[in-house]
């Protein structure tokens, strides 16, 4: 093929668990109070799934209204690609069980790690397939229950943390369109300070390791912190760069939404105004793979992005892992 198709996020969906637990009901669970996370994090409440639904179950509702909004049919779909750390379980993924759940059964389907970056990962493998020709609809997920695997007595990490589902339709876009570039990155050597260590093959499930808490996120805040500061603006400055625009191209930015501290130090690196910033953490906390495409979403129903519009898409998180994207907006 001698030229690359022009590729872009054509339709949006996401979906939330109706329960909410707020910073209050924490003050009953944990050593915490609602002051202290809101001064910390800016989060003020979350939404936690119920006993019976897995990731899957988010996945499925939040794929159906990507594909509503991209007007296109299930069937249509070539290829899903789910983000999670939360899977349903190590196999089958859980992108077939959503092929399943929506009757795409046209499509490949295969789940990525790469935690709160997923979702950027995602975008950027789909677009491989697109632009060089060999799919035309990629549907990618970011989805997690993050709620199953905190420990609820650790206050360092449970105020932290979501549930959610976020999804995109990939298709060809009019020249000059679409995803413009990005910029990946990871650095294993510092993947120790954000882990779940047990359940998998270095260390299986046990009775130890269920009674030591080994099965759930374990953290060091202020690594994690001093690296998510540094890296946000670095990999937003390595795409705008790479795109060929300028800083002060952007129209818009959604962050992944860890923590409003982290936010606004990228947004000052960045000289962006906070106004073209999309923010939601306050009402749903961090949903690590599934925090960039709700608040896409969310922007792009609320009118806030337009056909045009420069949006930069940037998140960091766990293995450690990093990436972002310039687009031109096309819908």
């Amino acid at each position: 093929m001698s030229k690359f198709l022009s590729v872009g996020i054509t339709g949006t969906g996401s979906y939330l668990p109706e329960k909410e637990l707020t910073n209050f009901d924490l003050e009953n669970m944990v050593d915490t109070t609602d002051e202290w996370i809101r001064t910390r994090t800016g989060i003020s409440k979350r939404r936690v799934v119920e006993d019976k639904i897995a990731t899957s179950d988010l996945a499925t509702e939040a794929a159906k209204k990507a594909i509503d909004n991209a007007g296109i049919s299930a069937e249509d779909v070539d290829l899903i690609i789910v983000a999670t750390v939360t899977p349903d379980m190590a196999f089958p993924s859980t992108a077939c069980i959503v092929q399943k759940n929506i009757g795409a059964k046209n499509a490949a389907a295969f789940d990525i790690e790469a935690a709160c970056s997923g979702f950027i990962y995602g975008i950027t493998i789909g677009e491989q397939f697109i632009k060089s020709g060999v799919y035309k609809n990629v549907l990618v997920i970011g989805a997690e229950t993050l709620s199953k695997i905190l420990n609820w007595k650790d206050r360092n990490t449970c105020v932290l943390f979501g549930d959610g589902a976020g999804a995109a339709i990939l298709q060809p876009v009019k020249e000059g369109y679409g995803i413009l570039s990005s910029s990946l990155g990871a650095d294993g050597s510092s993947g120790d300070y954000l882990t779940q260590p047990a359940g998998g093959s270095r260390i299986p499930a046990s009775i130890e390791t269920v009674a030591n808490n080994l099965h759930y996120v374990q953290m060091d805040g202020s690594e994690v912190f001093k690296f998510a500061v540094r890296i946000m603006a670095k990999s937003t400055l390595q795409a705008i760069e790479s795109s060929g625009l300028k800083l002060n191209d952007i129209d818009y930015m959604i962050p992944h939404q860890a923590n409003i501290r982290i936010i606004e130090a990228a947004a000052k690196r960045l000289n962006l105004d906070m106004d073209k910033v999309y923010v939601n953490l306050n009402n749903y906390g961090n949903m690590s793979a599934a925090s960039v495409p709700v608040a896409l979403d969310e922007a792009v129903r609320k009118g806030n992005i337009k056909t045009g519009d420069i949006v930069t898409l940037v998140a960091f998180g766990g293995g450690l892992t990093w990436g972002s994207s310039v687009i031109r907006w096309y819908r």
